[in-house]
């Protein structure tokens, strides 16, 4: 369990629902959510926006493993950029996930790149975190756990808000692909396909989702699927270390 007083700390809670989409199903989907849905902030104007995250692990894939045996209760731990770029010292989110079957619970906090760089080399927050709640919970873990960056996932998402302001989000994750990194902007990077003609939907909602909505995903035959983007990642990185499970 993540041990996090509930103030001062960004927390959230909801379920996540995954489909994996072939490019007939994403545009097909794609409309049919237009009466019901709209682009979020970030995805209006634009179309999709860059994610880019760094997802730690022990040196024997810990995380990795709880996830294929679908453990109740674990926590994945990452940092995740909006950008490809270190230039302008950009934010970073640092993000601890534990999940209860297909309910999550996530805390997390923004910190800027200098300070998430500090942290890589030295194993410790600057002095002026000391009092952010989610940092020291991520660095008690880190340390607990011995964990270190084990691999960058990066993808283009396209995010949706409900129109009669609902708390629904869905979201479509296209172009995901995968690297081992130990840091989140390094050079070279050479980034592996995880599956090119394949985009990500992911439900996500605080209750039951609407009535509209189990339609729709009853009448496209989509189906329920674990989908691990760190998983696959890891993978693809270490096919020697782990033991695939993804068609």
């Amino acid at each position: 369990m993540l041990q996090l007083p509930k103030k001062e700390v960004w927390k959230t809670w909801r379920f996540e629902l995954k489909y994996r989409l072939t490019p007939g199903q994403y545009h097909q989907i794609r409309h049919a959510l237009v009466p019901f849905m709209k682009p979020d902030a970030y995805t209006a104007g634009k179309g999709s926006y860059l994610v880019r995250s760094l997802y730690f692990d022990t040196y024997d894939y810990q995380a990795y493993h709880e996830k294929i045996n679908g453990d109740y209760g674990r926590i994945k731990i990452r940092a995740r950029a909006y950008t490809d770029s270190p230039d302008g010292n950009p934010p970073i989110r640092v993000e601890l996930k534990t999940r209860w079957g297909s309910a999550m619970e996530k805390y997390s906090s923004f910190v800027p790149l200098s300070a998430f760089n500090e942290f890589l080399t030295t194993h410790h927050w600057p002095h002026n975190y000391g009092e952010n709640q989610a940092l020291a919970e991520f660095a008690r873990l880190f340390h607990l756990r011995m964990l270190r960056p084990q691999l960058l996932v990066q993808y283009q998402r396209e995010g949706l808000t409900a129109r009669d302001g609902a708390s629904l989000r869905i979201t479509f994750d296209h172009q995901v692909c995968s690297a081992s990194a130990d840091s989140l902007f390094p050079e070279p990077l050479i980034f592996r396909k995880q599956k090119p003609h394949e985009t990500i939907l992911e439900i996500k909602c605080q209750n039951d989702h609407p009535r509209w909505l189990a339609k729709l995903v009853k009448q496209h035959g989509l189906k329920l699927q674990a989908n691990s983007k760190y998983a696959r990642g890891i993978e693809i990185a270490r096919p020697d270390a782990v033991t695939p499970m993804w068609s």
